[in-house]
C-alpha cells in the first residue's frame, strides 16, 4: 500500500446516509492517516438536533448554516477528515466553495448491511426511520465531482485502505475528475 504523507491529503468528508459507515471509517482514517477527524453531527446546532430527534427531517435551510460550519474547517488546510452526510450536489457545491479540493468518499453499503446496521444503531438524535428521507434526498456523486463511490459493506480496515487507496492514485497524477 502506498504511504501518503499527511500533508498531501486533501480534506475529506465522508458522505453518506446514516449508518453507511462515517463515523467509524472517518476515525480509522483519520488514525491511519495521522489527521484530525470530525464528525459533523456535533456540528448541528440544537435545534437541528432536537427537530431530528422528534423524527423531523432537515429542510435545506436548517442544513446550511451547519454545512456552512463545516465548509469553513474544511477550508483550514490541515486535510481535517469529516463526516458529513453531504446528500445533494448543492450541499457538496457549498462544501467545496469554501475548500475546492475536497476529496468526497461516499460511503454506500448494501441496503441488506445498512438495515442491520440502523436495526442495532442507538443514536443521540437521529432515529432510524429518517435513513429513507435521507435516501430521497441523496443525490450521487457526479462524473465532475473530485470524489468516489465505495462499499462499506467490509471491514473498516478494508474501506480506509480501498480510500488511501484512491487519493493515493489520484495524488500520484494530477487529480482527475472521477
Amino acid at each position: 500500500m502506498t504511504v501518503i504523507p499527511p500533508t498531501s491529503l486533501p480534506p475529506i468528508v465522508l458522505m453518506g446516509v446514516s449508518g453507511a459507515g462515517k463515523t467509524v471509517v472517518g476515525s480509522a482514517l483519520a488514525d491511519a492517516s495521522g489527521r484530525v477527524f470530525i464528525d459533523g453531527d456535533d456540528l448541528h446546532s440544537t435545534e437541528n438536533k432536537e427537530k431530528m430527534r422528534a423524527g423531523i427531517p432537515l429542510t435545506d435551510a436548517d442544513r446550511e448554516p451547519w454545512l456552512r460550519i463545516i465548509g469553513e474547517r474544511l477550508a483550514v488546510g490541515d486535510g481535517v477528515i469529516v463526516a458529513c452526510s453531504a446528500l445533494r450536489r448543492q450541499y457538496r457545491d457549498l462544501l467545496r466553495s469554501y475548500a475546492p479540493e475536497t476529496f468526497f468518499a461516499h460511503l454506500d453499503p448494501d441496503p441488506g448491511t445498512l438495515e442491520q446496521r440502523l436495526a442495532g444503531r442507538v443514536h443521540e438524535y437521529m432515529p432510524a426511520d429518517l435513513v429513507g428521507s435521507q435516501l430521497a434526498t441523496l443525490e450521487p456523486l457526479q462524473p465532475d465531482e473530485f470524489g468516489a463511490v465505495f462499499r462499506s459493506d467490509g471491514s473498516v480496515d478494508a474501506t480506509v485502505a480501498d480510500i488511501r487507496a484512491v487519493l493515493a492514485s489520484d495524488l500520484e497524477e494530477p487529480p482527475a475528475v472521477r
